[in-house]
């Protein structure tokens, strides 16, 4: 009987550590309703559309719950790279114990994200296209190679769709 109780127990317990985590989870809509803000900020800084820097956020940091995200500030899953002198985090993605950039805060890495892309040669291209262009900025990242997924387009143009967030790309911010 008492095998029993201590097993109901267990059981319980392990629930309530799941549900609990579950409730603690950001959804897009929350992601979006805290962020947007930064990344019209960094639109109006750098000429990258929010949409754009929105989509990734969701994306890259599964709406901020990865574990990037939660443990490094990093929400656009940039890598360290020979240049980068910051701290570190280890993480497993296209190998196995990949060196990922670490930040003080989100702000720092929406920051470093459009200063990454800003200043990197490969996506000197994109600037070509309006901010307003989300589709083919999207296809642009694709084919500079920002992600290794295939798809990496078409999943940011289906963020940006379901989620209207072109609608942050004529915004004007106050200074």
């Amino acid at each position: 009987m008492s095998r029993n109780i201590f097993r109901i127990l267990l059981i319980f317990v392990a629930f309530q550590g799941v549900s609990q985590q579950l409730l603690s989870q950001t959804t897009v809509n929350q992601y979006i309703e805290k962020y947007a803000e930064l990344a019209v900020k960094e639109m109006k800084r750098t000429g990258i559309p929010a949409s754009i820097t929105l989509a990734q956020g969701i994306l890259e940091s599964d709406a901020g719950n990865s574990r990037l995200a939660l443990k490094a500030n990093n929400h656009f899953g940039i890598k360290c790279h020979s240049s980068w002198r910051g701290k570190k985090i280890y993480h497993d993605d296209d190998a196995r114990n990949e060196c990922f950039r670490k930040y003080k805060s989100v702000y720092d890495s929406y920051k470093d994200h459009s200063d990454f892309i800003k200043n990197g040669q490969r996506y000197q291209f994109l600037f070509d296209y309006k901010t307003t262009d989300y589709k083919s900025w999207a296809k642009g990242l694709k084919k500079a190679g920002y992600a290794t997924d295939k798809r990496y387009d078409e999943n940011l143009i289906r963020i940006i769709e379901t989620y209207n967030l072109h609608q942050f790309d004529s915004k004007k911010i106050e200074k």
